[in-house]
């Protein structure tokens, strides 16, 4: 059964819809935390009303109880374990990507490696975070939700960008540059290189002269014809394009 963080104020349901934009944080207001270890699930709750302010949360510690809590509430956020007593939470993810498509997908896991990692984002994560990290990081990696920042913990970023400095999409730049344009208008384009580059969609309109909701459309309709369900995934889809390249344009410098 499903319970509520002890320290979690009582907001009670408040509708999502698909604001994924600026000042995400002011709907972050009903989470999901899947953690089967107590003190790091308690843990994990004050990280969250650290970042997010107030918040109801609800705790699962298996992948049946964090079911049961999704057919009783809607979740804007979902912190998810991989490692559980009865599965792994990556089959979590597929199932909410599916049923909830808006809600927003946080692994917090101690594997670092990249089976688990790539496996995590092709689910539909949008982001993901290690527990080693100090306290005050995961805070501020959380709170970078609000301005469209993935929360990737350094070392994961990292991972990232070398595998695909080590593994370059062949005959990347001609033939993906194709692929591009035919997937993708120009203007998509442009919108998916500025979102590679942690941009968020009010930056892009100013940037590229356009509303934020006119922003948010393009970006909508990117995530469809890429078939990716967040930036995570839609930045590793601009490098395997050749839209951005990891070193000269997402700091591939370490």
């Amino acid at each position: 059964m499903d319970e509520a963080c002890p320290l979690s104020h009582g907001f009670g349901m408040l509708g999502f819809g698909d604001k994924r934009a600026d000042n995400r944080n002011d709907s972050m207001r009903n989470v999901l935390v899947l953690e089967d270890h107590p003190d790091t699930r308690g843990w994990l709750c004050l990280i969250t009303e650290q970042a997010m302010g107030p918040v109801a949360i609800t705790e699962a510690a298996t992948l049946e109880q964090a079911r049961h809590a999704l057919t009783r509430r809607h979740f804007n956020l979902a912190l998810v374990d991989i490692s559980l007593p009865d599965g792994s939470g990556i089959s979590l993810i597929q199932e909410m990507r599916q049923s909830t498509p808006e809600t927003f997908i946080v692994v917090v896991s101690i594997f670092d490696d990249d089976e688990h990692l790539f496996q995590a984002l092709h689910a539909g994560a949008s982001g993901y975070l290690l527990k080693d990290q100090a306290d005050s990081k995961l805070v501020e990696q959380l709170k970078g939700i609000a301005n469209g920042s993935p929360p990737l913990s350094p070392g994961i970023a990292r991972r990232i960008l070398r595998h695909f400095q080590d593994n370059p999409p062949e005959s990347q730049s001609a033939e993906s540059a194709q692929t591009a344009s035919h997937l993708l208008s120009e203007r998509e384009i442009e919108v998916l290189g500025l979102l590679a580059k942690g941009m968020n969609r009010g930056d892009i309109g100013r940037l590229l002269g356009i509303s934020v909701n006119t922003a948010a459309v393009h970006v909508k309709s990117i995530y469809r014809k890429l078939n990716v369900s967040g930036r995570a995934e839609a930045t590793l889809e601009a490098i395997n394009l050749g839209i951005v390249q990891p070193n000269r344009d997402l700091g591939g410098n370490d």
